[in-house]
């Protein structure tokens, strides 16, 4: 009785106890789970708590044990929370990272980790493979998952090597103690791996929050809930949190956002909430455009991880039919959940509603507390007057792990350094201006960006880099990759001037695990130079 009236803190005990009170919640996966791709697309709440014994026990027949580390490096899917709870039933640390980019950044964060069990997707262990770089590190195991694939080396394990031993002990770590670790976005380079325990995720309140009983904005057991994010990061945690405590009938899987597949997906089920990162929505803006039917039923659309622009949230929710449809956002960051919050209305995102009002970039704390200093004297500014946003929260990371001293130089005392640049905007909101290294002096990239956006309808993604010595640079991806002079030259009209603008492929547009756009890579790419107006420091 007790395990049905206590709520876990673990992520080890969160599926074993959701299916202890009976949760109806079905979940449906757009594709099968990588650590279990013979168990089909549909699983019930007391099937993946079996999915999460199951994998205790082969990562226990890899030689997993209490106090060791796993790393998970695979495909998008939400089978990495599957894995950290395995891991966390064993006393063991789970390290997910998402399929990034770049060989050399993921042989870096395995070379921190020094993982005994590594368990990496086929698809990642092929790149490896073909860039040369070795995996054979003296006692660790190697536990390949996901569909064959050529080339991969011969004394790689499946699961199945290593199933079959005796049930394994279950014993969890302490309340403080390292419980999950998860990796910043690395938008500026190798991602930090984010130490957190169960004292600062699921027992810290804004975790919590999608639990709680709030109207309009939390889950009814007749809601189809679908998620489009990176399965790797902290928010699925909380996002598993919420939704498994208020037990909605269905949880949908989006683990790749091809707009074919997504379009299949929610035609088969029609979601009422639907939550993606902020690019992908603007990348699914197409959808919107030409089949406004999918998304007809939707009342909350959650978007996280980064800043949302107006026309995208305005496109969202003209294309939903319920009554009162809201856009939910929050921008935050792995070290410490939210920053600032908001709730967007259709009447909130009109065109003509002025930018320094904007509902997307202006928001309140969402339970913790925002100040915001002077990047040079730490004083507070005033209303108005842009700094450094500096965040006390309980669900602050304890660490990063391998990086302790550049954790330290960004705790100030009770305060965290977002790096994230802001102002006071009245009544207790918080507006978003830039990243500190991503800044332009005299304006907002977000706003310029939005503006941009507005303006040129077939555009789904435009990023304006400052590069000292220039004008601003615009970078376009427009859908059918082509950019009419007259065109651009109505959507500048009134904004500073820019130089010439720059196409670039949505799909070779360099981005992190949550589709956000590597600014610092794109420089590189694009002008041969990494220089900004920005120092970095708090990156």
């Amino acid at each position: 009785m007790a395990a049905r009236s206590q709520r876990p803190v673990n992520v080890g005990q969160l599926f074993h106890w959701a299916a202890e009170r009976g949760r109806p919640t079905v979940m449906h996966l757009d594709r099968p789970f990588d650590i279990a791709p013979d168990s089909g697309t549909r699983f019930d709440v007391p099937a993946l708590a079996a999915t999460v014994e199951d994998a205790a026990g082969w990562l226990h027949g890899a030689g997993l044990r209490h106090g060791d580390r796993l790393a998970i490096v695979k495909e998008n899917h939400y089978d990495f929370i599957l894995l950290a709870a395995a891991a966390a039933r064993l006393g063991a640390l789970p390290v997910m990272i998402a399929p990034i980019r770049s060989e050399a950044h993921i042989r870096t964060l395995l070379t921190r980790i020094s993982p005994k069990v590594l368990v990496m997707g086929t698809t990642v262990l092929a790149r490896m493979t073909a860039a040369g770089i070795a995996l054979d590190d003296p006692g660790m195991t190697l536990v390949a998952v996901g569909e064959d694939r050529p080339g991969l080396p011969g004394e790689t394990l499946r699961i199945d090597d290593v199933r079959g031993g005796a049930r394994p002990p279950v014993r969890f770590r302490g309340r403080h103690e390292p419980m999950l670790v998860t990796h910043t976005s690395g938008t500026t380079g190798v991602p930090k791996l984010v130490v957190h325990s169960p004292a600062t995720t699921l027992a810290a309140v804004p975790f919590r929050i999608e639990s709680y009983r709030l109207p309009l904005m939390t889950s009814r057991p007749e809601d189809v809930v679908a998620s489009g994010i990176s399965f790797a990061h902290n928010r699925n945690l909380s996002w598993t949190n919420g939704t498994l405590f208020r037990g909605p009938r269905k949880m949908v899987i989006l683990s790749e956002p091809g707009l074919g597949h997504v379009a299949r997906m929610l035609a088969a089920h029609p979601p009422t909430s639907l939550e993606a990162c902020p690019n992908v929505f603007q990348y699914w803006e197409e959808l919107a455009d030409t089949r406004p039917e999918l998304f007809a039923g939707v009342r909350r659309f959650i978007s996280t991880f980064d800043a949302v622009h107006p026309r995208t949230v305005r496109k969202f929710l003209g294309a939903a039919r319920v009554r009162l449809p809201l856009w939910a956002w929050g921008v935050g960051q792995s070290e410490i959940a939210g920053i600032a919050a908001g709730v967007a209305t259709r009447s909130m995102v009109r065109p003509d509603r002025p930018r320094a009002h904007d509902a997307t970039n202006v928001g309140f704390p969402p339970l913790v507390r925002v100040k915001v200093v002077d990047p040079e004297t730490g004083r507070k500014r005033p209303r108005g007057k842009p700094g450094l946003l500096m965040v006390r929260t309980k669900s602050r990371c304890l660490t990063y792990l391998g990086e302790d001293d550049r954790h330290r130089a960004k705790d100030q005392g009770r305060w965290w350094n977002t790096g994230d640049l802001g102002e006071y905007a009245g009544y207790g909101r918080i507006r978003l201006i830039d990243r500190e290294v991503d800044m332009i002096p005299g304006m907002s990239s977000i706003e310029l960006e939005s503006t941009l956006l507005d303006r040129l309808d077939r555009a789904s993604e435009v990023i304006v880099l400052g590069v000292p010595g220039q004008l601003p640079i615009p970078v376009l991806c427009m859908r059918d990759d082509t950019l009419d002079p007259q065109e651009w030259d109505r959507a500048c009209r009134g904004l500073p001037e820019m130089d010439k603008p720059r196409l670039v492929p949505w799909d070779e547009m360099p981005r992190t695990a949550t589709w956000k756009v590597r600014r610092g890579e794109l420089r590189e790419q694009l002008l041969g130079s990494s220089d900004t107006y920005g120092t970095g420091q708090w990156t």
